[in-house]
């Protein structure tokens, strides 16, 4: 449900104006979408939309125009400590367990860091697979999550 309406919020700011959160709120009830002002301000947030000036002295929400600055370290940082709860693997494959509702937002994290030593990510409600290219690797993998889960 999270990842459907991330996508109908990015629809919507994208084809319309939206400048107030009550605004983007009310949107998403169009859609079919009730949400509390709490987690329209959390989306809001989650996806890094930003204002931008419209030209006739109002300001709307827009996608952020860089990717990195959605998964910058800081980011994935706070993602991987508040998310992930146990880590575990086996040959070639890795198993991170999160938080309930939180695998999805932490494969996003890994499949766009476009890590060498993951070939693919699969994420559930609270567990991730993520397959190494070989054994080897996996020990790379689990020193840069745990590097994450750092700082």
């Amino acid at each position: 449900m999270k990842r459907y309406r991330y996508n109908k919020i990015k629809e919507i700011v994208q084809s319309r104006s939206i400048e107030t959160q009550e605004e983007l709120a009310a949107a998403l009830l169009e859609e079919g979408i009730e949400v509390t002002q709490a987690t329209v301000s959390r989306d809001i947030k989650e996806l890094m939309l930003i204002k931008i000036p419209t030209g006739d002295g109002h300001y709307r929400y827009a996608l952020s125009p860089e990717e990195n600055v959605l998964l910058s370290r800081s980011r994935i940082n706070r993602l991987f400590q508040d998310s992930i709860t146990k880590v575990d693997y086996s040959l070639n494959q890795i198993v991170l367990h999160t938080l309930p509702g939180s695998a999805q937002s932490v494969a996003f994290a890994i499949d766009h860091a476009k890590w060498d030593e993951i070939i693919g990510t699969l994420g559930g409600d609270d567990t991730i697979l993520l397959i190494a290219r070989s054994e080897a690797d996996v020990q790379a993998v689990l020193k840069r999550i745990s590097d994450l889960m750092k700082d």
